[in-house]
């Protein structure tokens, strides 16, 4: 075991299992007496674990000034859940990665979170969890390295961007202010130099992106939260509305325990159903996600998302009519 991994796990086996006797942790780490003195004793005095020796208990464990607090170690340091956790989060970066170059740049933390588990339960744990990305939009990883390069160095960035809705190409230059994950794909949103103002742009739709040395313009994240997340779903900018909406008692056990925005509004009626309430700026995202519930909702308000609905539910229809 090398001596940085043996340090992490004897900080680990103290706050887990102290007092914990030194044979105990000798046995643990099979390593010498005078191996484990050299680390406790390194733990100590160069990198300030505060460990003490309890002659009652006769075992090591962490002084009383330090139990509500976590010493950490240089570098990498996590507790089991949180390791746990990171292999999670692992395996859903890896599905961004279309050419195996965030893979090469993901091993070395994946490798070290199996040195800090220290045992093969982790390697169980990749088989025995699978994470299914439906309807997932892959980034080629050199735009999402990009990207992410000029969000943290606070740098401009050129961009031949794909606008889906018009089928129009454009060249622009934004300052990135934050990235976002929403339904298995990824967007940046930005401040547009073009149009002098916020816009989101997804990652998959850049066609050519290239940093530019000038410094991205600073907006207050505040002012980004306000503008780009008062909207329904990934559509951001324009009049905020509110939709009320009633699903029927089938779908009201699990609409009543989903959220679809963080400011929704959601109440029980006397007769089973479930009434939810929500704003929405712009409703293509909404009514795409009504449309999956069939008859199982009813949209009152506003008259114009009602008369939508009601629009696209009969086209559906009648493209089953002749089925009789």
């Amino acid at each position: 075991m090398a001596s940085a991994e043996r340090l992490y796990k004897i900080e680990r086996l103290i706050r887990q299992r102290g007092p914990i006797a030194f044979q105990a942790l000798q046995d643990e780490l099979e390593v010498s007496r005078a191996t484990l003195k050299r680390d406790l004793e390194y733990l100590r005095s160069r990198l300030g674990a505060p460990i003490e020796y309890d002659r009652d208990a006769n075992g090591y464990r962490f002084a009383e000034s330090a139990r509500d607090r976590r010493h950490e170690l240089p570098g990498l340091w996590f507790d089991e859940r949180e390791l746990y956790s990171l292999l999670m989060a692992h395996q859903l970066l890896s599905g961004l990665d279309s050419d195996g170059t965030l893979s090469r740049h993901l091993q070395p933390l994946l490798e070290r979170i199996h040195q800090m588990l220290g045992s093969g339960d982790d390697r169980t744990l990749m088989k025995r969890v699978k994470i299914i990305s439906a309807a997932r939009r892959p980034v080629p990883s050199r735009f999402f390295e990009l990207v992410a390069e000029s969000l943290l160095q606070r740098r401009r960035l050129h961009l031949r961007y794909l606008t889906r809705g018009r089928g129009e190409v454009s060249e622009r230059d934004v300052s990135p202010q934050r990235l976002v994950h929403y339904r298995n794909t990824w967007y940046l949103d930005a401040w547009c130099h073009r149009v002098e103002g916020l816009r989101r742009f997804a990652l998959d739709a850049i066609e050519a992106a290239a940093t530019l040395e000038t410094r991205a313009r600073d907006i207050a994240m505040k002012q980004v939260q306000a503008e780009m997340d008062a909207g329904y779903g990934i559509y951001a900018g324009g009049t905020r509305q509110w939709a009320t909406l009633v699903f029927a008692a089938q779908a009201a056990a699990w609409i009543s325990r989903e959220e679809w925005h963080a400011e929704q509004q959601g109440r029980w009626l006397d007769d089973g159903r479930y009434e939810l309430r929500l704003p929405y700026v712009d409703d293509t995202e909404l009514v795409m996600d009504l449309l999956r519930q069939g008859d199982e909702v009813e949209v009152l308000a506003p008259p114009a998302l009602r008369e939508k609905m009601g629009r696209r539910l009969r086209a559906a229809a009648a493209v089953y009519a002749a089925d009789g």
